[in-house]
């Protein structure tokens, strides 16, 4: 059974809206990960080291990104499941507040410190 004091349809759509967004994210973003290609001739070793960085920032906030649709994932399969709302660690119900702040949330407050 899925969390009794949590409205499922309401944290579904939420989970999905941030999940659409994140995947929008990252298509926006592919160019600025995309391998760096500088002349050497026109472009100074400032600027390349400057390309080389922003790609480094771009392909971090990338791996963010897709751990972030994993974790709305999960959450997504655990409500399938009817196991939204459960601690994975102890079993107790995760507090309504904690899981509205973080949807995504696996553990209590006492078990995830």
């Amino acid at each position: 059974m899925n969390h009794p004091d949590i409205d499922i349809e309401r944290i579904t759509r939420q989970l999905e809206d941030a999940k659409e967004a994140l995947i929008d994210q990252s298509y926006q973003s592919k160019e600025s990960r995309a391998t760096v290609m500088l002349d050497q001739q026109s472009v100074g070793r400032l600027s390349r080291m400057d390309a080389l960085q922003g790609q480094a920032m771009a392909m971090a906030e990338e791996d963010r990104r897709q751990l972030a649709i994993r974790w709305i994932n999960t959450a997504l399969a655990r409500i399938v499941r009817e196991e939204y709302g459960e601690c994975i660690e102890c079993g107790e119900w995760i507090a309504a507040k904690r899981l509205e702040w973080d949807p995504a949330v696996l553990k209590c407050i006492d078990c995830a410190e």
